[in-house]
């Protein structure tokens, strides 16, 4: 799909989107729960729609309505062959889960998935005692065996996503566990897995995020419970407003542990204008000046950062490029060079990303099928001085389906 950006003023009220990420972990937590799980204001983007496939294949009962999804545990597998779309962390979280049915699984996916390095998982399920295949680090892995317990020493410098795995997976594992973590990055995301974890009745003893204690043969209590909303995405629409008019975000979670809530203190350190009532999040038009960030624990934020950035005077400094390599795309280079065509300079150099603000030119883009890409050049194109079209960027379907649709344009 080509999408045309004009430049225009936006004002709107929107009610944020629910987060896949916490949608994906608590359709795992209720696949693994005993009884029937209700999931309120669910995610239906292509990842969550991913996650309840791979639940159904594994024997989940799923109903699906607008409002609401009834998860209910069955212990008959209907497929061996589990499709996680295009979603990494669905594949570092089954991962470990699979290994818990004592039966041979295959996992797959689809686009960029294909290409992102997964060796981690099978080096740490094989310490585990199960049998753990790859393509030379890549998909498909082929998993057998069953995921008892024990002690495992893991690296999370790239990602903390097979961690959420592993500590989702093995509360339920015959044995105790003690995971020992060195360079962990992304700590918002492992407080939200023990968070959820914790919500569904299991208890996880967490030592400076180093050592990492679980009881085995714990057990997850059916829940209902409320899918929070979205910072990852409303962060791109909180941007929108700084540069084109208003927005107002509702129902937004201020107390939220999610990573990308960071993106307040970034506009704060820009000297946007941002207010808050209640459960909204208000932006307005804003002169912005140069920022300085450290990105490493909310790599996600890169995008919206980087738009932002475009507009400040002045050129910013994000930290954290080591974590954008293995992404959809390689979103520092992608980055970089889609912005060029828009004018704006960026340098990447050791960890760090310098953007130089200025005037956004008109310019046909490449979303490189990564949905936060595209959703960063929509952004930039808002108060650009001339159109903007961005080829597929119907991406956006990735964790954000109604994005154009919020927005209107």
């Amino acid at each position: 799909m080509l999408k045309i950006i004009r430049p225009q003023k936006i004002f709107r009220t929107i009610n944020a989107p629910a987060s896949k990420s916490i949608m994906q972990r608590a359709v795992v937590l209720a696949t693994l729960s005993e009884g029937e799980t209700i999931l309120h204001q669910p995610s239906y983007c292509d990842d969550s729609i991913a996650a309840l496939e791979a639940a159904n294949s594994i024997g989940a009962k799923i109903q699906k309505f607008e409002k609401k999804i009834i998860i209910e545990r069955t212990k008959k597998i209907i497929n061996y062959q589990i499709n996680c779309g295009e979603s990494g962390l669905l594949v570092r979280m089954f991962s470990p889960v699979l290994s818990l049915f004592d039966k041979n699984f295959t996992i797959n996916g689809k686009g960029s998935l294909l290409n992102r390095p997964i060796n981690i998982i099978e080096k740490a399920l094989i310490k585990f005692g199960v049998s753990c295949n790859t393509n030379n680090g890549l998909l498909p892995v082929k998993i057998s065996g069953k995921l008892r317990g024990g002690k495992i020493k893991i690296d999370a410098s790239l990602s903390s996503q097979l961690l959420t795995g592993l500590l989702i997976a093995l509360p339920l594992a015959d044995n105790d566990s003690e995971i020992l973590v060195s360079n962990l990055t992304s700590k918002p995301y492992i407080d939200l897995t023990l968070k959820m974890v914790n919500d569904f009745g299991v208890y996880i003893e967490n030592i400076d995020y180093k050592i990492f204690r679980i009881k085995g043969k714990q057990k997850y209590k059916s829940q209902n419970y409320i899918i929070e909303k979205d910072w990852s995405a409303s962060a791109f629409l909180l941007v929108a407003g700084l540069i084109a008019g208003r927005i107002e975000i509702k129902n937004l979670n201020l107390s939220s542990l999610q990573a990308d809530k960071k993106i307040i203190n970034a506009i704060k350190s820009a000297n946007g204008k941002i207010s808050f009532n209640n459960n909204s999040v208000i932006t307005e038009a804003s002169k912005l000046s140069a920022f300085e960030f450290d990105a490493r624990n909310s790599p996600d934020l890169f995008p919206p950062l980087v738009c932002m950035a475009a507009y400040c005077k002045g050129t910013s400094k994000i930290k954290g490029i080591s974590r954008l390599r293995h992404k959809e795309s390689n979103r520092s280079e992608v980055l970089k060079n889609e912005f060029l065509k828009l004018g704006i300079k960026i340098k990447n150099e050791n960890d760090f990303m310098y953007i130089t603000g200025g005037k956004i030119s008109g310019a046909n883009l490449f979303s490189h099928n990564d949905h936060r890409i595209a959703m960063a050049l929509t952004v930039a194109g808002l108060s650009a001085e001339d159109n903007i079209i961005i080829k597929n960027a119907e991406c956006v379907n990735k964790s954000y389906p109604n994005f154009y649709k919020d927005i209107r344009i």
